[in-house]
């Protein structure tokens, strides 16, 4: 976990660095977070301290991430062989081991590709670990670090570059860091350019604290998250009631249970808790802590909470998912105020959504909602929580139970008051075709919800209504003057003062941004500045006046607040008083509107910022659309934009106003699914406050009379043709709810208390039984079937028992005797329908009418048959009306439903099949008392004491005495760029246009992406009910869907729109609407724009304004809204088309092109066949139209391609369609210029030198529609050189006064000496600031290239080498989002649009497009020059590739594949291509990165596309780049196949510029400037290559011009499989030269450098101070020691002979180690060539550091030699050594923690170096000193070494020097193999004095022994003897 909380941005860091330093000298530690606090010295505060994430997409998409290992410092452990290895989400990867080091250098990429939503994937983890690969792999890991996607993807450029990461065990949280990891990552999504991923240069003297991936100066410190879990309520049921039901029919058991086992998961940073499991409860009491270790601060950002339900068989099941950001709940603090404050939460519920409550024993399938993918749509329980972080221990148990003191201070928390919610629904409209009745459900919570059995039903739902057909397509809910109104009553906790404390800052957000779009809209309208500063004046005044208004604030006794609460407060009111400090100072101090007005965006990101809420325990209120019993739609509204509040800026925004609604469906199945219906869309009012404040709803209905009415139902089923209400078959109560679940007689009723009777019971029939079956159509038809039957197979037919019959079977009169309805025509007369599947007189056959099955052909078992006659009627308006209301009182009257039985769909005429009716009472209630409640209690009836009082909700209506009627006109004139719906690539599309309870179309055009329709569509009488004043503030939606016809199946849909019209409530009223473009949208799939504008009259009896014209039967749109038209010429440029795929199998040979705008068509001549030439011989057309006067009304530019092809067919084979000419507009040439002034020759220069006119711009008089294209012209006028020069006077005579400037031999060295060392490398990398691998190149001053970071021709002044045409991609096909691209080809070509003069007779401009290059193809050489490419997508298993190149260009492939380079992802190919090519015939240059496979075919890694043709007809010469300097020899040699002189020629008859004249050699007059030599080459060194100096200043001229420069471009590689996504970068650049012009110069050598061979002689002399580290066998201190040297990466170990028994640390050895090596000097890198296993099949090529490690080990013969210590250096900066030991200290080599410098030298310079260095162990984690080591160094280039050869150690030839064998003391040997020296050396030299005193005492006893032994015997003799 280790790193840094970043609460914000992690790139924030440098920036914060730069504005404010600090004091971290014995800082003091903040208590509150744990950090040291910070004395700053403030310089300005950092803006928005926490950064959120916004709303992220659900949707599935590429993603790529790629990670660098770069290399780690200070990995704890001593000689240890590190691994990293990288886990993102769930694929893991890992690098090489490194031997023998504690800070290894990898420099490995890993790329991962994902296909998830960001959603999903911004939450998953990257974890970074380090391993020991020498241990057990149970304690091999050293450290790890973890953070979330997420919070890269937040990071500038989406991507951490070069940052250190801190490791540490995540196990043992008190043992610091465990060592740092240097890494790359970025993640890249499509279209994401990705950034480089190159590592700086290993410095050894690196910053880590500086660029650590967390806040500088925090240490990390070990936490606990401690989450307090009481209780939760509301959970679903989960399980199935199969066992209960069981239990229940053998009695055995207790009382019903509840069917859910929730337990509950607590998870942070991949770690989680769970709870214990509750059996059998959905109100579960947990009481539990769980406790989270975690070392803080951390890099995750999301804490989720789960609720999941346990199964004995299955898997758990997800019940809900709420996830916290931290950085919501916790501050980092920053300034001297703000302390910040730590991660803490409550105790507050936290409310869980998901998918919808109802139990299925079928799988769910919104279930994927549960887990908090997509929008929850439903509620699905609550839960008590409270957390807290603890700083500085860990927890050492991850659960325990709450103690009791705790579980009773949350009581408060937890009190609750009623609240109430009340709707009332205006209108439901555009709902899609449905069978059975449609209600809306209102819940907030649980509260309302209708079918979930355990919730007590309230008037939440409308009545069940059957929706009436609109008349075009939709349906509409016939709600008339009776509008519904719901109310449910709920109880929460009071968490007002949050939700109004929240909306205040959402009411600034909103004004804010209003004001925000005041100013961009002035600043597009091109507003004086004045006026502008006005705006923004205001705007700054408007928001600090916002800003100073307190915040509610929690009222002791009625709220209670929690400690986030408090901390919140405070931290809003500092960062709204920082806001007002730094808007007064902008408004002061502003100069800039832009600069402002991005500043101003930064406030409003972090007002954004701080309002959320996270304590907001309050649930959203729900909408659900229900048909039956099944939920179809539904819409969800947070609570705090409905909550009441007194003060109406803390008001919700939506509380107590109208408002549209578009339902939506559930989950993403319509997504899936394609449906583009909307399911239904509702104008209605929400209100949400206390029970006490219900009197503000009522005060806000101003229209309209809330009405009170008891409803019941009164059933009677059929039984034997007799309409009864007893018998068996009586299935509901007699009287009953309208589902008839419950028993509602009208005597039970009584009014409630305060409540009285306003009338008696009578019949309210349903709604939609008002309306017929033809209720909306205009024309109608009417069928009916004549039926026969026969009683015998094969006998005659006859009339049938029911002779005619509907569709259905049920009895109808005669076909003679079908009454013609009042206020219809009929259009013709009877006929027999033959357009089914019938025989040839109609009929159809089965064997049984009531079975069905009927089929065309008659068999001799067919009983029945039947045929449908038809018969069509049209309306006639005026007696249509009076005859329904007549129906209307009829129908009220009797009122009756029919249905053939109660849960069916009960509809209004009586059919045969029905065996049930119902008819509906309602009786008016009116109140007594205000506040009295409306809920009946009912009068149990028949004993039935069983009844629910709480199940007698009445229904509620918001009555309107009066409707208005209104006329709506929608005004629809054109539409651009809509999607292709057909093969073809176009569309025939037609408008729907919905408007309440109304839907018109458009008429339908055919095969077209722009049509032009110009129709008014007016909607008649439109009845809308209610004030329409409030109709004018709040108009409704206007619904505008477009589709495409198609002959077969249903129109296909191609966007949809919304609008708004222009309220007329006087007819009289003279505003005119404006056309406006409203945005199309399909899915989130952009899908063009429509132009409209509508009005609504308000029908008042006067005359409206009269209809616009007609043309045929349609209305035009009228002349007033209409654009103004004025005439204009367009130019088109028609150059050819390229790269036609085929169509219909064969290949398009002969195109022309067919342009169309405005309705105005011209035909291109037809081209011969596009394989000789792609181009158009007669390239130039002309229109002159009446076109829009107003850019913003142009109709578009369709570009269609037809083939010509055998027998007259002419099929369109592409189509593009040109969205706006507003890039093509210009100025016209007036004729009359040329003739004023012909003949007038300007620029008198001296004899003998170019006379031509001046440029055209001085000649043109200005007109009034005057040339706007000169004004590039203008731009690109040469720019002079340097600012201080003479130029700004015109010279007379220049080369008077302009010394020739000669060469110096002087300064010149022998170039043949330097060229050596100079290659064309050493340019590149001067040039890309290497400067280290070019010294010698830089010191001579040579020229450099331009380094180019994207591709050449999105370098912004070249801007794609559109100048001379255009390329516009052809399309065919559909536009599916998901299919491959519908691109079939290109067109080339370009237009100029401008006005013409209004009079015909005066004469038209000067065409702009003329003096254009030849159409023939032209032959080129073309040479690909491949320099390196960059961070490859690896695709071996490795994570490296072996890439190689192949070049394609029309059908000529050129490849490397022989020359691949192995193992390797940033590969340096060195590669000159030449290919001789035809333009435009093969223009396209396709340039692939393969990945050489020996057994598979190759894969792709990625490929760039070159158009080669735009280069070659750019006005910007982007053929060959312009070199800086003309050289005719060396490296930088000229190489095009012009001179300079002649470009500049060419370039001044191009460009229309007078000149080159030169004076001299030294300057030259070009247009009206005069440029001079030794301005150029002032502060250049002066060169032996150089050419002469008038093409040197030709040159120096054209490089001040907008020409292409010599560069190297920068191309992203793409993979057709994963495109949008980069897989790598290519360096290269392309010289173009045309035969024509002759032979082009040398090209350029870009082979790579080769490494020398070199090789390092060290020779050992001695060890000094060696740590003693063995006992001998008697005790003393000693080592055996050796040395071991190598050079890493190349890991050939060599190492001297022993040194046996050193008892003092002293080594002598004499030794000499030999080490041939492969060293780039330019690069400084040793190259290394290595397989990387046994069974690879190359040898890598590393390049890497030239570090050479010597260690010290001590010999051990029986168990594993002890290492003692360590010396690495890099041979390029070597510490210098001490000349005497004794001076020789740890000082003298470099250490992070060590601040001194230390000197250090290179080898490759000085060759030979000799002294002491330090030795050393870090396995404690520092440095110990121990020992010291006496070298020699010498390096010796490979020649060299073959001529002094050396051996190694001391073998022969044992020269250079020569090496005696060491003059070890004599006590160096080994004790078993010289037993003599043992005993002189080891023994005698310990033990003489006890051996000599031995022996002493030996010979003493022995002497004492033998007197003893002899004495007597003597003494007897002598005295015998004698």
């Amino acid at each position: 976990m280790g790193g840094g909380t970043v609460i914000g941005d992690v790139g924030e860091e440098e920036e914060e660095g730069e504005e404010e330093e600090e004091d971290m000298v014995d800082a003091p530690v903040d208590p509150a977070t744990g950090q040291p606090s910070k004395t700053k010295r403030k310089k300005k505060k950092k803006m928005g301290t926490r950064r959120l994430r916004g709303k992220i997409s659900q949707k599935p998409q590429d993603f790529q991430i790629r990670i660098k290992v770069i290399e780690a410092r200070q990995l704890q452990g001593a000689n240890i062989q590190p691994v990293s290895r990288v886990t993102t989400f769930n694929q893991t990867k890992q690098t090489r081991v490194k031997k023998s080091t504690n800070s290894p250098f990898w420099n490995e990429s890993f790329f991962f590709n994902f296909h998830a939503s960001p959603a999903e994937l911004f939450d998953e983890l990257i974890e970074f670990q380090v391993f020991n690969s020498r241990k057990l792999r149970s304690d091999a890991l050293i450290g790890s670090f973890k953070c979330d996607i997420g919070l890269v993807y937040d990071a500038p450029q989406h991507a951490f570059i070069n940052k250190w990461l801190l490791l540490s065990d995540p196990e043992d949280s008190m043992a610091g860091a465990k060592g740092y990891l240097k890494i790359c990552a970025v993640v890249l999504g499509p279209g994401d350019e990705a950034p480089s991923m190159k590592s700086t240069s290993a410095d050894e003297d690196e910053d880590i604290e500086s660029n650590l991936l967390r806040p500088a100066g925090v240490q990390l410190r070990p936490a606990t998250f401690l989450m307090r879990l009481y209780r939760a309520e509301d959970i679903p049921r989960m399980d199935s009631a199969f066992m209960e039901g069981v239990k229940k029919v053998f009695n055995i058991g207790e009382e019903q249970k509840e069917l859910v086992d929730p337990y509950f998961v607590f998870s942070f940073a991949g770690k989680e808790v769970k709870s214990k499991i509750m059996y059998c409860c959905d109100h579960p009491e947990w009481n539990q802590e769980l406790r989270l270790g975690l070392q803080f601060p951390s890099m995750c950002e999301r804490i989720k909470f789960m609720i999941r339900d346990w199964d004995r068989l299955n898997e758990d099941d997800n019940v809900g998912t709420f996830c916290l950001p931290v950085s919501v709940i916790s501050s980092q603090g920053d300034t001297d105020k703000d302390e910040g404050f730590l991660p803490t939460f409550g105790p507050c519920y936290v409310n869980f959504y998901g998918s919808t409550r109802e139990y299925s024993d079928l799988p769910d399938e919104y279930e994927d909602l549960n887990l908090g993918k997509g929008e929850g749509v439903a509620y699905r329980g609550r839960a008590l929580v409270e957390l807290i972080t603890q700083l500085g221990e860990l927890p050492e148990q991850s659960i325990a139970d709450i103690n009791s003191d705790d579980i009773l201070r949350v009581q408060k928390f937890m009190r609750r008051r009623k609240y109430r919610l009340h709707a009332s629904f205006l209108n439901a409209t555009m709902i899609s075709e449905i069978d059975a009745p449609v209600e809306f459900e209102v819940s907030i919570g649980n509260y309302g919800n209708k079918l979930d059995e355990n919730v007590a039903p309230c008037a939440s739902t409308t009545q069940p209504t059957n929706a009436v057909f609109d008349g075009c397509y939709y349906y509409f809910l016939p709600w008339g003057n009776t509008k519904p109104c719901v109310v449910v009553d709920s109880h929460w906790e009071d968490i007002s003062f949050r939700l109004e404390a929240l909306n205040c800052l959402l009411k600034i957000i909103m004004d804010l941004e209003a004001n925000i779009e005041r100013v961009r809209i002035g600043i597009k309208a091109k507003l004086p500045t004045p006026e502008l500063a006005q705006l923004l004046i205001s705007l700054l005044d408007q928001l600090t006046q916002d800003c100073r208004k307190p915040l509610p604030e929690s009222v002791t006794g009625q709220h209670i607040a929690t400690e986030l609460d408090r901390l919140l407060s405070a931290y809003r009111q500092n960062e709204l008083l920082h806001i007002i400090e730094v808007a007064t100072k902008l408004r002061e101090n502003a100069t800039d509107v832009n600069e402002a007005l991005s500043e101003i965006e930064g406030y409003l990101s972090l007002l954004k910022n701080l309002a959320t809420e996270p304590q907001n325990s309050m649930p959203d209120v729900v909408i659900w659309m229900i048909s039956g019993e099944k939920r179809l739609a539904y819409f969800r509204i947070p609570a705090n934009d409905l909550i009441f509040a007194s003060d109406p800026a803390s008001r919700g925004r939506h509380c107590g106003r109208l408002q549209t609604i578009q339902l939506k469906f559930p989950g993403s199945k319509a997504e899936k699914d394609k449906k583009f219906e909307v399911p239904a869309m509702i104008r209605v009012k929400l209100w949400l406050g206390l029970q006490s404040q219900e009197m503000e709803w009522h005060k806000m209905q101003k229209e309209g009379e809330l009405a009170v009415f008891a409803e019941t139902y009164q059933n009677e089923v059929s039984i034997l043709g007799t309409w009864t209400n007893k018998g068996p078959t009586m299935t509901r109560p007699k009287w009953s709810d309208s589902q008839g679940k419950v028993s509602l007689p009208q005597d039970g009723f009584d009014p409630p208390p305060g409540w009285r009777w306003d009338s008696d019971w009578y019949v309210s029939p349903e709604l939609s039984m008002l309306f017929d079956k033809d209720a909306g159509h205009h024309q109608f038809l009417e069928d009916i079937y004549e039926c026969q039957a026969r009683n015998l197979p094969g006998g005659h037919w006859g009339p049938a028992s029911r002779p005619w019959a509907d569709v259905k079977g049920d009895p109808c009169p005669a076909k003679e005797e079908v009454p013609l309805p009042g206020g219809w025509k009929w259009d013709d007369e009877w006929q027999v329908d033959l357009n089914r599947a019938v025989d040839e007189e109609a009929w159809e056959y089965c064997v049984e009418a009531t079975i069905g099955g009927y089929g065309p052909v008659e068999k001799t078992y067919h009983l029945c048959r039947r045929r449908r006659w038809v018969r069509s009627r049209t309306m006639v308006m005026d007696t249509k009306k009076q005859v329904q209301k007549e129906k209307q009182k009829q129908k009220a009257a009797e009122g009756w439903e029919y249905a053939p039985l109660f849960n069916m769909k009960f509809h209004s005429q009586e059919r045969t099949m029905d065996l049930v009716r119902r008819r509906r009472h309602h009786r008016k209630m009116v109140a007594e008392d205000p506040k009295a409640s409306c809920f009946f209690s009912l009068k149990p009836v028949d004993g039935d004491d069983k009844l629910d009082a709480s199940l007698t909700a009445p229904r509620m209506f918001l009555t309107f005495d009066k409707s208005y009627k209104y006329q709506l006109r929608a005004y629809i004139y054109q539409a651009r760029d809509l999607l292709a719906a057909d093969d073809s690539g176009l569309s025939d599309p037609f408008t729907r246009v919905s408007f309440l309870t109304q839907s018109m179309v458009t008429e339908r055009l055919h095969k077209t992406l722009c049509p032009t329709w110009d129709q008014t569509l007016i909607f008649g009488e439109i009845e809308v009910y209610g004030n329409p004043k409030g109709i004018e503030s709040q108009p409704p939606d206007i619904i505008l869907e477009l589709f495409d016809h198609d002959t077969f199946g249903k129109p296909e849909f191609l966007g949809r729109s919304k609008a708004q019209p222009m309220v007329k409530l006087d007819p009289g009223d003279a505003r005119t609407p404006v056309l406006q473009w409203y945005e199309i949208n399909r899915m989130g799939q952009k899908g063009g724009e429509l132009l409209a504008a509508f009005e609504l009259f308000l029908m008042t009896g006067k005359d409206l304004p009269f209809l616009p014209p007609k043309k045929g039967s349609l209305y035009l749109v009228p002349n007033g809204i209409r654009p103004v038209m004025q005439r204009t010429g367009i130019e088109a440029l028609c150059w050819g088309v390229r790269n036609m795929k085929k169509f219909q199998m064969s290949s398009v040979s002969s195109p022309s092109i067919e342009f169309e705008c405005g309705g105005h068509v011209l035909n291109s001549v037809t081209i011969k066949d596009t394989k000789k030439n792609p181009n158009f011989s007669e390239p130039l057309l002309f229109f002159d139209v009446m076109l829009p006067k107003e850019e913003l009304y142009m109709p578009p530019m369709n570009i269609r391609v037809r083939d010509h092809r055998q027998f007259g067919r002419k099929p369109n084979v592409g189509v593009y369609v040109l969205r706006t000419m507003e890039d093509f507009r210009c100025e016209p040439l007036l004729p009359a210029a040329d003739e004023e002034e012909e003949g007038s020759i300007v620029g008198n220069g001296p004899a003998g030198e170019h006379v031509v006119d001046m440029p055209q711009e001085e000649k043109l008089p200005k007109k009034p529609w005057f040339n706007k294209l000169k004004k590039k012209e203008k731009e690109e006028e040469p720019e002079t050189p340097s600012s201080g020069s003479m130029f700004g006077k015109r010279l007379s005579f220049p080369q008077l006064e302009l010394p020739d400037f000669k060469k110096s031999r002087r300064d010149m060295e022998d170039p043949n000496l330097l060229d050596e060392e100079i290659d064309w490398w050493s340019k590149y990398y001067a040039s890309t600031g290497e400067t280290t691998k070019c010294r010698k190149y830089m010191e001579l001053g040579y020229d450099n290239l331009l380094i180019l970071k994207s591709e050449l021709e999105k370098t912004e002044e070249f801007n794609g080498f559109v100048d001379f045409c255009h390329s516009f991609d052809l399309c065919r096909g559909k536009n599916e989002e998901e299919e491959e691209s519908n691109v079939v080809g290109e067109f080339k070509g370009s237009f100029r649009v401008y006005p013409l003069p209004q009079d015909p007779s005066e004469p038209l401009p000067v065409k702009i497009l003329s003096n254009l290059p030849s159409s023939d193809p032209d032959e080129c050489v073309i040479r690909v020059y491949v320099i390196k490419a960059i961070e490859l997508q690896p695709n071996d298993p490795s994570g490296l590739a072996d890439p190689y190149l192949e070049v394609l260009l029309g059908k000529k492939k050129l490849n490397t594949r022989d020359d691949y380079i192995p193992n390797t992802t940033n590969p340096v190919f060195g590669k000159m291509f030449e290919i001789v090519a035809s333009i435009p015939l093969e223009k396209d240059l396709l340039l692939r990165v393969k990945d050489y496979d020996l057994i598979s075919s190759d894969d792709v890694i990625g490929e760039t596309l070159i158009d080669l043709e735009n280069r070659f007809l750019t006005k910007h010469r982007g053929t060959c780049g312009l070199a800086k300097s003309y050289c005719t020899s060396g490296i930088n040699e000229w190489r095009d196949c012009m001179k300079p002189k002649e470009l500049l020629e060419e370039y001044c008859r191009k460009r229309n510029l007078t000149g080159p004249m030169f004076y001299g050699n030294n300057s030259v007059k070009v247009g009206k400037r005069v440029y001079n030599l030794a301005e150029f080459e002032q502060n250049k060194k002066a060169n032996s290559h150089w050419g002469p100096p008038e093409e040197r200043l030709a040159l120096a001229v054209l490089n001040t011009m907008p020409l292409v420069k010599e560069h190297v471009e920068t191309r992203p590689l793409f993979n057709p499989l994963q495109p949008g996504i980069e897989q790598g970068k290519l360096q290269m650049f392309v010289d173009i030269f045309p035969k024509s012009l002759g032979e082009p110069g040398p090209p350029f050598d870009v082979t790579p450098r080769k490494p020398k061979g070199y090789v390092l002689k060290i020779i050992v002399w001695n060890t000094v101070d060696v740590v003693l580290e063995e006992e001998s066998i008697t005790g003393e201190k000693m080592s055996d020691i050796y040395v071991v040297g190598w050079l890493q990466g190349i890991d050939e170990k060599q190492e001297t002979d022993v040194h046996y028994r050193s008892l003092d640390g002293t080594g002598n050895f004499n030794w000499r180690f030999v080490f041939p090596f492969e060293y780039l000097p330019a690069e400084q890198t040793m190259v290394v060539r290595r397989k990387e296993h046994f069974w690879s099949l190359d040898e890598t090529e590393l390049h890497l550091s030239p570090m050479l490690s010597c260690q010290i080990w001590d010999n051990d013969k029986f168990s594993a030699d002890d290492f003692l210590g360590t010396l690495d250096v890099n041979l390029n900066s070597i510490p210098r050594p001490a000349k005497k030991a004794s001076s020789c200290s740890l000082k003298t080599i470099p250490d992070m923690n060590n601040t001194n410098a230390v000197k250090s030298v290179s080898l490759f310079e000085c060759r030979r170096l000799r002294g002491f260095w330090p030795c050393y162990s870090d396995e404690s984690g520092e440095r110990v000193l121990t020992g010291k080591i006496e070298m020699e160094l010498e390096l010796l280039t490979a020649e060299e070494a073959a001529e002094k050869e050396s051996g190694l150690g001391q073998e022969e030839p044992n020269m250079h020097p020569h090496l005696d064998p060491p003059k070890r003391p004599e006590t160096s040997f080994m004790w078993f193999t010289s037993p003599f020296k043992t005993l002189k050396y080891i023994i005698w030299r310990n033990y003489k004095w006890y051996i000599i005193s031995s022996l002493v005492i030996l010979i003493l006893i022995l002497l004492v022994v033998l007197f003893v032994y002899s004495f007597p015997g003597e003494i007897s003799r002598k005295i015998v003897g004698n």
